[in-house]
């Protein structure tokens, strides 16, 4: 039961750090992209799977689609998308030039960065939720001692902690990176 517990928590922060890396902070990062989905031949497709994608400097990332047809259809995703930066498409490839960030748009990454670490915080607590009522159930059904019960019911707190801890520390880490640029 722990070790279920331990993977779905995991999960939990593996995707949370997937967050993070989609959050732009100051350079050009291909993961920002990651969220964008092109409408191609009538099916929501991720850029990276139809166009690749390269960084020739820290503040520009260019996309070369396979098909050049896909070229109006990611243009029209970027500038739909919550990115905030406007592409140029010159008919073979579009190219994503990364402004330097503000301290404006600083505090909003880091507001996003602290979002996602919350809803991080309330994914692992339903998880936790979820294993208590597993317990409750097991105490009920006479499957499990009133001590085993309580046993588990700290080692379940325990493992909720030591994930929160992680992701408090994960927030921290993004939030000073956002900061540092």
């Amino acid at each position: 039961m722990y070790e279920q517990l331990k993977t779905k928590m995991q999960k939990t922060l593996d995707h949370l750090q997937a967050d993070f890396a989609s959050v732009r902070a100051g350079k050009a990062n291909a993961a920002v992209l990651d969220r964008i989905s092109v409408e191609y031949y009538g099916t929501a497709t991720p850029i990276n799977q139809i166009a690749s994608i390269s960084s020739p400097d820290p503040r520009t990332l260019i996309i070369q689609p396979w098909d050049t047809k896909a070229l109006r259809e990611i243009e029209k995703a970027i500038q739909i998308s919550d990115l905030g930066i406007n592409p140029q498409n010159d008919g073979k490839i579009i190219r994503l030039v990364f402004p330097q960030l503000t301290e404006e748009r600083r505090k909003e990454l880091a507001k996003q960065v602290r979002k996602y670490g919350e809803e991080g915080k309330v994914a692992v607590r339903n998880i936790r939720r979820d294993a208590m009522e597993e317990l409750k159930a097991q105490k009920k059904t006479s499957e499990i001692t009133e001590d085993d019960y309580k046993n588990s019911e700290k080692d379940i707190q325990k493992i909720t902690d030591d994930f929160i801890a992680k992701i408090d520390k994960a927030t921290v880490a993004k939030e000073k990176e956002l900061t540092e640029l």
